[in-house]
């Protein structure tokens, strides 16, 4: 006795069952997935370099202050 079980995904409000698709669309819906898992990624580490130059500007700042008074 095998395993029968498909898997749901949804698609524009749709369900489909992902081992019906023609090998093509699961192709596509694969690469759908990992261009997702890549955009995700891409805003993490957008995130980290945000806080990083921030992180700079304020070190920078510290320094032209620091650096002023002591003028």
């Amino acid at each position: 006795m095998g395993n029968n079980t498909k898997t749901p995904i949804t698609i524009n409000n749709v369900e489909y069952q992902f081992e019906d698709l023609t090998s093509e669309q699961q192709g596509l819906f694969q690469h759908c997935v990992d261009l997702d898992r890549k955009i995700a990624s891409a805003a993490f580490n957008l995130d980290q370099l945000k806080v990083g130059k921030d992180a700079f500007i304020k070190m920078l700042e510290q320094s032209l202050a620091t650096e002023t008074t002591v003028q």
